[in-house]
């Protein structure tokens, strides 16, 4: 496990600073918005850099700007005034630089920053929660995390059969199963660490934690097989080098890009959290 010590040394900058995010989020609920529409923007400028379309700068901007702005402003109704500018925004500069840039360029910057955003807003979506901003945090956050961390230590000790060796020649089945009983075993030790510890008074639905970590830990591969295909097409190795052992922020987020939604989306049938 030689990529171990990194690894750790990413969740130990790292781990802290979710902690005071988490903290100014509860006092003061924007910097949820703020935060990750920033961390949006920088994800964007990763996946434009990798496909050499940072340095083409009418496109560039108007893909950063939409991220944050569609991440930011996710909870208001300003989200179909940002869609459109953006739109007319990318169509503009692909008719304007109609000799140097391509349309699957286009295609490439247009969808990548649509899909990232969709996923981003759907952290900020979930964590404008009213009983408990940090209790998504951690359900947003952790549940991935700790797919990937099981998949890491089971695939590492007892992976034998590739998962998808084209793609990712690490991940195995074997790691794929032990990453889907971590974070369901995460899920709920998180619903009953708050259900009789954290928050009493607040009613945990230990179902819907046991259906998030199952789909989480599904759709956290299928982010990082998507995000590692789009690297094999580009042949780099990491959209960053920020976080040691990680890559950059796309490489440590792309899958929440795909899990944040699905808790938005359980969380519309069955709630999570009810008072009383």
């Amino acid at each position: 496990m030689k990529s171990l010590k990194p690894r750790l040394l990413t969740a130990a900058i790292g781990i802290p600073f979710v902690v005071l995010v988490i903290f100014l989020s509860e006092l003061w609920r924007p910097t949820v918005h703020l935060i990750v529409g920033a961390v949006t923007a920088l994800m964007i400028c990763e996946y434009l850099h990798a496909n050499k379309l940072l340095k083409v700068v009418p496109l560039s901007v108007s893909c950063i700007a939409a991220a944050f702005l569609l991440t930011t402003l996710c909870t208001t109704p300003y989200v179909f005034l940002v869609l459109f500018a953006f739109m007319t925004a990318v169509f503009v500069s692909i008719i304007a630089l109609h000799r140097t840039l391509s349309f699957p360029q286009l295609a490439y910057a247009g969808f990548g920053t649509l899909l990232i955003s969709f996923g981003m807003s759907a952290m900020v979506l979930a964590c404008s929660n009213p009983v408990s901003v940090t209790f998504f945090f951690f359900v947003v956050l952790m549940l991935p995390w700790m797919a990937d961390a099981g998949g890491f230590f089971v695939g590492a000790s007892m992976g034998r059969h590739k998962l998808c060796p084209e793609i990712s020649p690490k991940k195995t089945v074997e790691g794929a199963i032990g990453g889907i009983l971590f974070c369901m075993i995460a899920a709920v030790a998180l619903g009953l660490i708050y259900q009789f510890w954290v928050m009493p008074d607040v009613s945990v639905n230990l179902f819907s934690l046991l259906i998030v970590g199952f789909f989480d830990a599904v759709l956290s591969i299928v982010g990082d097989l998507s995000f590692s295909l789009i690297k094999r097409h580009l042949g780099i190795k990491d959209y960053g080098s920020i976080f040691p052992g990680h890559g950059g922020f796309l490489d440590r987020f792309d899958s929440i890009i795909f899990t944040a939604p699905i808790v938005v989306a359980v969380g519309q049938f069955l709630p999570f959290l009810s008072l009383g």
